[in-house]
């Protein structure tokens, strides 16, 4: 059975796979929502996680992640 922490997605209480023995990292969690990281802006705990740190950054209980989806048109 997989664990599940809590963080907060979006000001909305989240639960989440924790991962293996390091964690869940930020990109885990985009996987798990089924969102292109290419086309959201991370932040974590108030700070912005640039593109190539999304697979180092790892989430912990209680963590506050905001995500911001690029919106095209015209």
């Amino acid at each position: 059975m997989t664990e599940a922490i809590e963080v907060v997605v979006n000001g909305e209480p989240r639960a989440v796979r924790a991962g293996g023995g390091g964690g869940a990292t930020l990109l885990a969690l985009l996987r798990e929502l089924d969102l292109d990281p290419r086309t959201v802006v991370v932040e974590h705990n108030r700070r912005i996680v640039r593109r190539p740190a999304l697979g180092e950054v790892t989430i912990a209980a209680g963590d506050a992640i905001e995500l911001v989806h690029f919106v095209g048109g015209g």
